[in-house]
């Protein structure tokens, strides 16, 4: 009796050892707040078409996401409101140098961003592709231009080897055909498919604000100058073709002067073709790039920017000697607006703004300030600060009270 109650003991000990082991090779360890969440009951592998035409097999909703551009931040935060960054488990540092300010307004509210692995990236050679395997994502989003070096590299038969799948996404190379696709695409990966559809058709009704207005009066166009990244560089004149805020202007009413010119989405004027273009008004697309340029020429629009300051910093753009003697430099008609507009599903805000600048008697009850305010309310988690855009001729908001805020 006593050797079998023994083996009785002994063999008990065993099935609840076996039984611990099983809970905890099957339950990661507790997550920290912000941090991935353990796949949930019920996820189903589907088939995606991604924005090259790449069907991909990936298990949704994916709970694992590494973002191979930290400013696609812009869309997952529109569908993963409650808490954008739960399933974000590396990312691109771009976000934190290219925007700091509103990695700062994410890091205040989610504290534990500042714990997601960053990498370099694909087209520069610096993704560390061992770094992201270790993260054990469910899919890697990538933007389209990242395939020239990914194909070379062979990264996606890798990862694929090791059944990560990669998703192709494209929200700044053609942004008015390809935001929607890309939004309704991550939508399906996170399982947030009604809340892509509801911000789909909010960014289409406030572009149509614009549109039909222009399809209906059929305004004269001014000739509008995009100045592309002012104060990165000193270089001039980069602008953008017939894409991205090339096209924003000719949703706004306006004429991008360098349509013709650049075959692409980007490219370059010398400085005698654009006083040759003669532009009624000139925009130049900026940022706050202390990280790249440390006290530059930049213009630092963007959340809680200092617009007094930047009006100053706009006035200096009147001098350019490719701005020489046009009508905009005649009529001071210099605009800045925040650069990362080219870059996020956002853009209808700044097809309103521009549209404000060039037919300000059409649009006399368009706020764009309001409307991104309403956008943050509805869609994003973080609070709404101005000082997006601002004007030499005073067709702007009025500059807030008190300087950027800090950090």
């Amino acid at each position: 009796m006593a050797m079998g109650h023994r083996w009785r003991i002994a063999l008990l000990i065993l099935v609840l050892a076996g039984i611990a082991a099983g809970i905890f090779l099957a339950s990661p360890a507790a997550a920290p707040e912000g941090a991935a969440s353990p796949p949930p009951s019920g996820r189903h592998s589907i088939m995606v078409t991604d924005l090259l035409g790449r069907n991909v097999q990936v298990q949704v909703p994916v709970q694992r996401v590494i973002l191979g551009e930290g400013r696609q931040l812009y869309l997952v935060a529109a569908l993963d409101t409650d808490n954008p960054i739960q399933r974000i488990v590396g990312w691109r540092k771009d976000l934190i140098q290219a925007d700091p300010d509103t990695y700062s307004a994410y890091a205040r509210k989610f504290p534990r961003i500042a714990d997601i692995p960053t990498f370099g990236g694909f087209e520069d050679g610096t993704f560390d592709i061992e770094q992201a395997i270790a993260q054990k994502p469910d899919v890697i989003l990538l933007n389209i231009e990242a395939q020239r070096a990914t194909d070379d590299a062979r990264y996606i038969e890798k990862l694929a080897a090791l059944g990560i799948p990669v998703v192709y996404v494209d929200f700044r190379h053609h942004p008015m055909e390809n935001t929607e696709p890309t939004m309704r695409l991550i939508g399906r990966l996170l399982g947030k498919e009604e809340r892509a559809e509801e911000f789909i058709a909010y960014r289409a009704a406030q572009i149509r604000r614009v549109a039909d207005t222009i399809a209906a009066h059929q305004p004269a166009r001014p000739k509008v100058f995009i100045e592309r990244i002012g104060g990165y560089t000193e270089d001039c004149c980069l602008s953008f073709g017939n894409e991205n805020f090339g096209k924003f202007v000719e949703v706004a009413g306006g004429t991008n002067v360098a349509k013709g010119v650049i075959p692409g989405t980007f490219g370059q004027l010398n400085p005698e073709q654009v006083m040759a273009s003669n532009p009624d008004q000139v925009v130049v697309t900026s940022a706050n790039w202390e990280a790249y340029v440390p006290s530059g020429h930049w213009i630092g629009v963007g959340p809680g920017a200092d617009l007094v300051e930047a009006r100053r910093k706009l006035e200096t753009y009147t001098r350019r000697p490719a701005y020489a003697g046009t009508r905009a430099a005649q009529d001071r008609r210099f605009h800045a607006i925040w650069h990362q507009f080219y870059n996020s599903p956002y853009e209808f805000v700044a097809i309103q703004q521009l549209a404000k600048w060039f037919h300000p008697a059409l649009f006399t009850d368009l706020d764009p300030d309001a409307t991104y305010r309403e956008m943050h309310a509805r869609f994003l988690p973080v609070p709404y600060e101005p000082g997006y855009f601002v004007s030499l001729d005073g067709a702007t908001p009025a500059a807030p009270s008190t300087a950027k805020a800090a950090p």
